[in-house]
């Protein structure tokens, strides 16, 4: 944003992570600038709970939408956190669940909540400290756990660890250049995002389009006979879903035994995108995922059954699958194309289609945040079907014109990941003192009234903060 400038003089911090800082800033220990606030909310009077969220921060828990652990119903045990407290989840402090509280509220016992001890220090300034990547992943070697994204890190040790500590005066106009250029590349990322979300609702419709009413100009119409549906090509049939396919098939069929020891693709929910592509590199032995999981064949169409996963078209058709058999997530619904009827890939895009995700959607059932699709939705769940020559015609202008939208897309994604990368790295450098941003004219921001990235139900997957109950003694 601007040329950047050093200063005068440095010294050796002797932290690996940042390195030499300004000669005059100080280097402490973060227990001697900030102390752990234990208030608890044990007579219940703070009611407003709160959550982080992954590289966004401290938010109200209502806006993280359905995904993370559903909050505890009984919130005497939570710790509360008032405005300028810094937050941090012990877990997943090392892949960027921490943030600046806005708000008075109260929040899970797996929680840090932190509170400065001198009121000249600025919080924001420590906040952007926490958001450096190169601290994040220092911290690894202090963490408890077996799974590197899921390390507990704990306090004694977390308060042991220097940070970078400039004069007060300084930490203000690093905090104001950092606020001002945030803002700038945020509406620039918000920009693409829009742009992203028009592609997709655009591709959406022509997907929804090419299977409800062909790729033939020419076509003559009728009445399907469904109100949704309305007029189709009038060679098409309609049927329920469950007169085209088979459902659940048994796992006897591979010819495995429960004991095998070979190895066999296995699909979790994570390795299955929202574009339908999977990545079998994991693979298992048939005897560790015999039981407890959904087995399924390459050409048989996944879907995923539980909510927000099938609101967002977690799916796919399998005629990529490296073995001829797999297992996956219990939270799949199969399906198997029947060979006369319809190919796989024509059933997997009828189930990636707008109406089939809304009609779905509401008739799931199960508790609020572990709602399901069932099999009977499914299974007659009314759907339009050409001939299969026709089928293959629409599969190919669909994998056309798809392929000009995505390409668009993932420019517009590149774009951001650039910006972001760029932003991680101008708050390391301006934060360890790298840049020298005293005396800099900021950026204009007056007219950016609305700034923040879009938080779309994709990211917030993406970012999920999980919230196991731990001791709040520890």
């Amino acid at each position: 944003m601007v040329k950047a400038k050093t200063y005068p003089k440095y010294k050796d911090s002797g932290v690996p992570w940042f390195g030499e800082v300004p000669s005059h800033w100080q280097t402490p220990r973060l227990g001697s600038v900030f102390r752990e606030r234990k208030e608890s909310n044990k007579t219940n009077d703070v009611t407003k709970i709160l959550s982080v969220m992954k590289d966004i921060g401290v938010i109200p828990y209502e806006e993280k939408g359905r995904v993370g652990n559903k909050c505890s119903e009984d919130i005497t045990r939570y710790k509360i956190v008032r405005p300028g407290d810094i937050v941090a989840n012990c877990m997943n402090i090392i892949i960027g669940s921490v943030g600046l509280s806005k708000y008075t509220g109260c929040l899970s016992p797996v929680y840090y909540v932190l509170t400065p001890r001198s009121q000249e220090d600025d919080s924001r300034y420590f906040d952007y400290v926490f958001k450096i990547k190169s601290f994040q992943l220092s911290l690894v070697r202090l963490g408890n756990g077996i799974l590197a994204h899921r390390m507990r890190i704990p306090m004694e040790l977390l308060k042991c660890e220097k940070v970078p500590q400039p004069p007060v005066d300084e930490q203000k106009a690093i905090v104001e250049y950092l606020d001002a250029v945030n803002k700038v590349i945020c509406r620039y990322i918000r920009e693409k995002q829009k742009v992203i979300k028009l592609l997709n609702e655009q591709k959406q419709s022509m997907v929804d389009r090419a299977i409800t009413r062909g790729v033939n100009p020419n076509t003559r119409f009728k009445s399907s006979g469904v109100d949704w549906l309305g007029d189709i090509p009038e060679h098409w049939e309609v049927n329920k879903l469950k007169r085209i396919v088979y459902f659940a098939p048994s796992r006897s069929e591979s010819g495995f035994s429960k004991d095998s020891k070979e190895l066999v693709v296995f699909l979790p929910m994570e390795r299955i995108s929202h574009d339908g592509q999977i990545d079998c590199s994991e693979l298992r032995p048939v005897s560790e995922v015999w039981q407890g999981y959904t087995y399924f064949r390459r050409d048989d169409v996944v879907i995923a059954k539980i909510t927000p996963c099938f609101e967002n078209g977690k799916g796919a058709c399998l005629d990529q699958l490296k073995s001829e058999f797999g297992f996956g997530t219990s939270e799949f619904i199969v399906l198997r194309a029947k060979e006369n009827e319809v190919y796989p890939r024509y059933l997997y895009l009828i189930t990636t289609t707008r109406m089939f995700r809304i009609f779905g959607s509401e008739a799931m059932t199960g508790a609020a945040g572990q709602q399901r699709v069932s099999s009977a939705f499914v299974k007659n769940f009314m759907v339009p079907l050409p001939p299969k020559d026709e089928q293959e015609a629409i599969i190919e202008v669909i994998h056309e014109q798809s392929a000009k939208y995505d390409l668009i897309i993932r420019q517009a994604k590149d774009e951001i990941d650039l910006l972001r990368e760029y932003r991680f790295r101008l708050i390391s450098d301006v934060v360890t003192g790298k840049m020298d941003v005293r005396g800099i004219k900021l950026p204009e921001t007056e007219d950016i009234t609305d700034s923040e990235p879009i938080k779309d139900q994709e990211t917030l997957e993406d970012v999920e903060d999980t919230e196991e109950v731990v001791n709040a003694d520890e």
